[in-house]
């Protein structure tokens, strides 16, 4: 089984955490919802055969990321982490300067959807940007240039700016409307 689209995932999370709340060798668990492992490895498996499919990826892990637990509530998965995979990830991985950047901007009081896409335009001049009306978020912005292969909505309540960020394929899980690579509206 290749589980590379799954570790990558994860240490994408991992390095995100670590950038909201700084590095800390800890045990972590990690969920996942079971449409989105189906995306990783091209199946539709129900939570039984789901389960199958991730019985080695511990063994897979392991040299890396130390134990791993995987285990399920219905279609809500579970990956609890060693604190092997936290310092593995801290030690190993390139900071994501961007992500650092992101997170800092809208963690100050104040930040502005402005600053937002000017962040995203210092990092590269091929932005896809769209609008959203579907109650949840305001906007989405994403690379176009393949730096970042991560869809980044965000909403603005008020007081703060909040985002969430996620791959093209939950996007279309979620029913957010989004754009292809080519830059042409999809249909969902």
């Amino acid at each position: 089984m290749n589980y590379n689209r799954l570790e990558t995932s994860l240490i994408d999370v991992i390095k995100e955490e670590q950038a909201k709340l700084g590095y800390m060798k800890e045990k972590i668990s990690l969920y996942y919802p079971l449409s989105s492992l189906n995306h990783f490895f091209g199946s539709e498996a129900d939570a039984a055969g789901m389960m199958e499919i991730l019985k080695d990826f511990p063994s897979y892990i392991e040299d890396k990321f130390g134990e791993v637990v995987v285990s399920h509530r219905g279609d809500r998965f579970c990956f609890t982490v060693s604190d092997k995979a936290s310092e593995y990830v801290h030690n190993n991985m390139k900071d994501n300067e961007f992500i650092k950047a992101l997170i800092e901007l809208v963690g100050r009081h104040g930040c502005t959807m402005d600053e937002i896409k000017e962040l995203f335009d210092s990092y590269s001049d091929k932005i896809v940007t769209e609008a959203m009306d579907n109650g949840e978020f305001d906007i989405m912005m994403r690379f176009d240039d393949g730096s970042d292969p991560y869809y980044y909505c965000f909403k603005d309540e008020g007081c703060h700016i909040i985002y969430h960020r996620s791959c093209r394929k939950t996007m279309r899980i979620l029913g957010f409307n989004r754009l292809t690579q080519s830059g042409q509206r999809e249909g969902l």
